[in-house]
C-alpha cells in the first residue's frame, strides 16, 4: 500500500493581521490625532463572523475533492481580506479622527519668537516635548535659549515653562496639537541654546525629522527618542566634561557624527534594522575610536533603534 505524504498548506491570516496591527500603530504615532484603535475594538466580532463564514466554505471544498491534495484556506485568507477592506473604509471615512478636519500647511500658520535671559543661570535641565514636525538645535545663543517656532492653525503655540533655583535653571518646552487633524509638515521649531552653560537636555519627537548641532555646546547629559523619522546628532568637537548620551528611536534613521580627538565608546542595540560604522572599531558588541582610554574626555553613547538604519560617522 503506498503511503501518500501531503503537505498542509499554510494559512496567511495571521500574518496578514499583524502587518495591519503594525500599519496601524505607527499610523497612530506618525499622526498624533491619528487613533484607530476605538474603532478596531468596536468591530473586531465582524472578523470572526467573516472567518467562520469562509472556514464553512473552506470545509466544503475539502469534502468536494476528499482524495485531493489539501487546499488553501482561500475562504478564511477571502474572509479576512473583506474584513481588512470594511475596516479601512470605516477609518477613512473618519471614525479614527474624531470629527477632525484637515487643514493645508498654509492656513493661519503662525511664527513666534521667544528669548529666555540668563539671569544668573549656571546650568540648565532642558526637556523638549514635541508631538510631530521638524526640530533644529544648534547652539550660539547670547541668552539661555532663543527659540523660534513656526506652526500651522492645527498645532497649539508651544509653550516654554521655566524656573530657576540656586543657580539651575529648569525648562520645558511643549506642545499641544489643535482641534483639526495635523501633519508634521505644519511645525517647525528653532532653538539655540548657550554653548557655554553646561545643559542637561531631554528631546521627545513623536515623528518628523531631528537636526541637532552640539559642537560647541557644553553638553553634559543627552536623551533624545524620536519615534518615526529621522535624526542626525553632531557630537563633534571639544569636550571638557565626559558625556552620556542615549538615541532612541523607532522606525527610521540615526545619523552621529563624533570626535576624533575625544574618546567614544559606543553600544549599539540595532533592533531590525542596521548599522553602518565609519572609523571606530568594533570589539564585544562596543565600538571605539583610536581616543578612548587615551584622551582626558569620553563619550558613552547607546543608540537603540527599532526598524531602521544607524550610522556612526568619526569626523
Amino acid at each position: 500500500m503506498t503511503q501518500v505524504n501531503t503537505v498542509r498548506r499554510p494559512s496567511v491570516v495571521f500574518p496578514l493581521l499583524l502587518i495591519v496591527v503594525g500599519v496601524l500603530a505607527l499610523l497612530h504615532r506618525w499622526i498624533p490625532t491619528f487613533d484607530p484603535w476605538p474603532t478596531v475594538v468596536r468591530y473586531w466580532p465582524l472578523l470572526l463572523i467573516l472567518l467562520g463564514l469562509g472556514m464553512f466554505w473552506d470545509r466544503a471544498r475539502r469534502s468536494d475533492n476528499a482524495g485531493a491534495a489539501p487546499l488553501f484556506p482561500l475562504g478564511s485568507t477571502l474572509g479576512a481580506i473583506a474584513f481588512l477592506v470594511i475596516l479601512s473604509l470605516l477609518l477613512w471615512k473618519g471614525h479614527a479622527f474624531h470629527k477632525q478636519e484637515w487643514v493645508s500647511a498654509s492656513v493661519n500658520r503662525a511664527h513666534r519668537q521667544q528669548t529666555i535671559e540668563k539671569k544668573g543661570a549656571k546650568a540648565l535641565h532642558l526637556t523638549v516635548k514635541m508631538p510631530a514636525g521638524e526640530l533644529r538645535m544648534t547652539g550660539g545663543s547670547p541668552e539661555l535659549l532663543d527659540a523660534d517656532f513656526s506652526y500651522g492653525g492645527p498645532w497649539a503655540a508651544p509653550v516654554i515653562d521655566y524656573s530657576l533655583n540656586n543657580g539651575s535653571g529648569e525648562m520645558e518646552i511643549d506642545q499641544e496639537s489643535g482641534s483639526k487633524l495635523s501633519i508634521k509638515s505644519d511645525n517647525t521649531w528653532s532653538l539655540k541654546v548657550n554653548d557655554s552653560i553646561p545643559l542637561d537636555l531631554r528631546v521627545d519627537v513623536g515623528a518628523g525629522k531631528g537636526d541637532f548641532r552640539f559642537a560647541k555646546v557644553d553638553l553634559t547629559r543627552l536623551t533624545l527618542n524620536i519615534g518615526a523619522g529621522q535624526a542626525e546628532v553632531d557630537l563633534t568637537g571639544e569636550r571638557a566634561k565626559d558625556l552620556e548620551a542615549t538615541i532612541e528611536g523607532g522606525v527610521g534613521e540615526a545619523i552621529v557624527h563624533l570626535p576624533k580627538n575625544v574618546g567614544v565608546i559606543a553600544v549599539v542595540h540595532g533592533g531590525l534594522g542596521s548599522v553602518e560604522v565609519h572609523g571606530l572599531k568594533e570589539e564585544d558588541n562596543e565600538y571605539t575610536n583610536a581616543a578612548y582610554g587615551k584622551s582626558p574626555t569620553t563619550i558613552h553613547l547607546t543608540v537603540e533603534g527599532g526598524i531602521g538604519h544607524i550610522k556612526l560617522i568619526q569626523e
